[in-house]
């Protein structure tokens, strides 16, 4: 028997064409996932952008750019990235772009006006621009390189937030038109990323000026010194059930007030109202102890707000004549211990009428405790989100808290109350709400207070 000696290689070339097609397809859905993780793994759009673009080059681009869209049309260039990254020293190319006219010749003009994705494989000199959006343009291409250049507009929900451009150098062969669909599809998931982090920001800054707007005035016109902070979260971009309150009731004392509502939305901040207002009426139809008080709270929450929770700290601080110290009558229920700052430094928490958060047990007993103010003294009020960290035990952030309170001892209230959220609350991952208050020298008279909050 003979062998064919002809007709052999046909079929082995044509497995490796499939082999190649299979291949090629496997790489640009590898691709499109890990963009996706990219975009996915932050609600920061500018981090979002960078990790993307890091994951599209040198993959499929020697350089990529985004540009967006802002809400009065104006554009900019918000990443860049190059696989030579000593090409770009940080924020070279990126900020402000030129004005988008309608009859610009830009190619990146062209997609934001519904056009593409487009290839550019011809480009003229800067010197030859038709416009200054079309000369930063060209600039770009000559100073970063550019053989063939894809830009894909960023399509979401028929609006169009800005482009994409994916560029290549002769040394690594050019984009041709079969990457338009693989652009287009990239370019469409950027833009979801861009809309779904705009939406999470917008529901953000809703959430946050509605928490702002619930929180109260303080007292004025009096010898004591208040100041106030709140602070959403930083790491998670949440608001949350954090709130401080301070009013002066009919007979002379003032209270001072600081809670948490468990819950990190919208609805922990709705409730949070709720709670605070029916704490302000209880405490100013019943002239009775902070215990009490916590205790009739606690009865009315399980009534109107079964399984709902919080912690909470109501407190009385009043003098009986002018030759009198000023004396703290207080009662916590779950919340950290205040602080008491001597004007020399010196501090400690006042741990006593202490009993369980509210919500779980409203027949417990609420106890009270009293304490004489120094003079010159600041009293800290605050929630656990200036000093709890995931990574360490409660007592660190107790010990960190009294330490930086010991330094700012002597700074105006205002500047205290500033430095500590500065040096405690950035790296935190809860809302963090705070009221302190200065007891004056001994010799000033009784009265409400003099206030400012934020």
């Amino acid at each position: 028997m003979g062998a064919k000696s002809h007709g052999h290689d046909e079929p082995t070339e044509a497995v490796h064409e499939v082999d190649r097609a299979v291949q090629h397809a496997l790489d640009r859905l590898t691709l499109l996932t890990n963009a996706s993780e990219a975009l996915a793994s932050t609600l920061d759009i500018d981090e979002g952008l960078r990790r993307l673009c890091r994951t599209l080059v040198p993959g499929l681009a020697d350089w990529c750019a985004v540009d967006l869209l802002d809400e009065h049309g104006g554009l900019r260039r918000q990443v860049i990235e190059h696989r030579e990254s000593d090409l770009l020293s940080p924020g070279l190319y990126e900020g402000e772009l030129p004005p988008v006219s309608e009859n610009s010749a830009a190619a990146v003009a062209r997609a934001l006006r519904g056009a593409g994705p487009l290839l550019v494989t011809t480009f003229t000199t800067p010197a030859n621009a038709a416009d200054p959006l079309h000369a930063r343009e060209l600039e770009l291409f000559h100073h970063l390189g550019a053989d063939t250049v894809v830009i894909a507009p960023l399509r979401a929900r028929r609006q169009v937030l800005g482009a994409l451009t994916l560029a290549r150098t002769a040394k690594t062969g050019a984009l041709e038109e079969d990457s338009l669909p693989l652009a287009e599809d990239l370019a469409h998931r950027v833009a979801l990323a861009v809309e779904n982090a705009r939406l999470h920001a917008e529901v953000q800054h809703t959430g946050e000026r509605i928490q702002r707007s619930l929180l109260p005035d303080l007292p004025t016109n009096g010898p004591l010194e208040l100041a106030a902070r709140y602070q959403p979260a930083l790491a998670i971009s949440q608001v949350g059930g954090d709130w401080y309150d301070s009013f002066v009731l009919p007979g002379g004392a003032m209270t001072l007030i600081i809670g948490d509502v468990a819950g990190h939305d919208l609805q922990a901040t709705v409730t949070m109202s709720h709670m605070r207002n029916m704490l302000r009426g209880i405490a100013c139809d019943r002239k009775e102890p902070p215990g009490k008080i916590l205790g009739r709270l606690d009865a009315a929450i399980s009534i109107l707000y079964p399984h709902q929770t919080l912690t909470c700290i109501y407190a009385l601080l009043e003098k009986s004549d002018a030759h009198q110290p000023w004396r703290l009558q207080y009662a916590a229920a779950g919340h950290p211990a205040p602080l008491l700052i001597t004007a020399k430094g010196d501090t400690r928490f006042l741990t006593e009428g202490r009993s369980m958060l509210l919500g779980v047990d409203p027949a417990q007993l609420r106890p009270d405790a009293t304490e004489v103010l120094p003079s010159n003294s600041t009293l800290l009020f605050h929630t656990d989100g200036l000093i709890e960290r995931r990574t360490e035990n409660l007592d660190r952030g107790a010990a960190r808290l009294r330490q930086h309170a010991a330094a700012l001892a002597q700074e105006p209230l205002e500047s205290f109350c500033d430095e500590l959220l500065t040096g405690l609350a950035q790296a935190g991952s809860d809302d963090v709400a705070l009221i302190a208050v200065r007891i004056p020298a001994a010799h000033a008279g009784a009265g409400p207070a003099s206030a400012t909050a934020e």
